[in-house]
């Protein structure tokens, strides 16, 4: 019963008679915020209902930082 990403957003479409560009759309946007939140780094945790619990590891965040940091200097 497993399907991918596209095959789900295809029956959606047809589904609800919606453009497959919308239900994309739709489908993109919980994950388009988690990760604007986690850039902002405003969060302890973020809960999406009926999908998961998501947080960002403190050492991977420490290494990111460090990277860009040696980035933006040069």
């Amino acid at each position: 019963m497993a399907k991918n990403k596209q095959e789900i957003i295809y029956l959606l479409a047809n589904k609800y008679d919606l453009p497959l560009q919308e239900i994309e759309e739709i489908v993109e946007h919980q994950f388009k915020f988690v990760a604007r939140i986690m850039k902002e780094g405003k969060f302890d945790s973020i809960r999406l209902p009926y999908f998961g619990k998501f947080t960002v590891n403190e050492k991977r965040l420490k290494y990111i930082n460090e990277k860009t940091n040696k980035k933006n200097s040069k």
